[in-house]
């Protein structure tokens, strides 16, 4: 195979702020891998929460071109296994995801079929994404909303002083569910209260109340909150997903918090045995990351994948959204193609 890096910076549509922070520009990386002719699309889009810095998985992924580039693609979960011990340190699951991504749409291209079709998946029942409205003064928020109207469910960020006030204005203009993501931002006292006055306004689940280690707080949340609790920060990996179980009533799964989509599937599996709902999430990242995610949706309950309409421009076509319902091109692979 031939390895190609390519960084983009991609401004955001809004100033877009969670409970620890705001984005203008979200800086990207784009993986491509060439076989025989085709070229398969991965991303990795910068965050430094998690230590995922562009500067460092690109060196993770320079430092592994040998291994890489010396491998004929056949089964990419067999690629994964192989790469990832030489994907270690700060930024190793977001290097790996990249390169998974990129793995898996190029051996879709090259068995020509979507990927979904070969995983045996059908796009009958797959749940609708949310639309996620960013902190803002909350005159701003409402016309975050109106300027994407008529999407089934709306995924609110707080983590402020006012969060009831956001909601209850929000409600006001709208009669999709609301979710709600404090990003770690609450006490557990102030979930649980949190949970019975928003439950009323139609609020569906509330996503990582308490922070990622909180988990003695998270069980008092778990037992006492009249809403379902997702997490979020505090599942990140394969071995997170047991930890979970008493603690929340589902994940949120994200592709580079994980390492791509061969754990995220085995993730699935798992959070199944042990009854927690799966949501597949995202960070604002372009339709190439967006596209992987999507192909996941028949496997999963909920859908946070507006990654792209939280972009001022995109950098690749793939999946489309019609007011929340994910549309799947005629294309093989994730039904990626890069603009350049």
């Amino acid at each position: 195979m031939k390895l190609i890096l390519r960084r983009f910076d991609l401004p955001t549509r809004h100033p877009f702020t969670i409970a620890r922070g705001t984005t203008t520009v979200q800086r990207t990386l784009i993986v491509e891998l060439q076989q025989r002719g085709r070229c398969g699309y991965g991303e990795a889009p910068e965050c430094r929460y998690y230590g995922a810095t562009i500067e460092n998985v690109t060196a993770l992924l320079e430092r592994a071109r040998p291994q890489i580039e010396a491998f004929t693609l056949r089964d990419p979960a067999a690629f994964w296994e192989a790469m990832c011990p030489s994907l270690c340190g700060d930024g190793a699951t977001f290097a790996r995801c990249a390169l998974d991504l990129a793995a898996w749409d190029l051996w879709g291209k090259l068995e020509g079929a979507p990927l979904w079709k070969l995983w045996g998946l059908t796009l009958d029942a797959n749940p609708p994404s949310d639309y996620t409205i960013g902190i803002d003064d909350v005159d701003v928020m409402i016309e975050k909303l109106r300027e994407l109207s008529g999407w089934p469910v709306y995924k609110i960020k707080l983590g402020t002083a006012d969060d009831l006030v956001i909601v209850r204005r929000l409600r006001e203009h709208t009669d999709a569910a609301l979710r709600i993501d404090a990003n770690a931002a609450w006490t557990a006292d102030a979930a649980i209260r949190n949970a019975a006055a928003l439950k009323p306004l139609g609020v569906e689940f509330i996503e990582q109340p308490l922070a990622p280690d909180d988990w003695d707080g998270m069980r008092r949340v778990y037992r006492e909150s009249v809403l379902p609790i997702i997490a979020d920060e505090s599942c990140r990996l394969e071995s997170d997903v047991d930890r979970c179980a008493g603690c929340f009533h589902g994940i949120n799964m994200k592709l580079t918090k994980c390492g791509g989509l061969t754990p995220a599937r085995r993730m699935i599996a798992r959070a199944r045995q042990l009854d927690l709902k799966v949501m597949i999430g995202c960070f604002p990242e372009s339709s190439v990351g967006i596209s992987a995610a999507a192909q996941l949706l028949p496997l999963v309950d909920y859908a946070d994948l507006d990654g792209p309409l939280l972009l001022a421009r995109d950098i690749a076509t793939g999946v489309s959204f019609d007011r929340g319902r994910v549309m799947f091109p005629d294309e093989d692979g994730c039904g990626v193609r890069l603009l350049l």
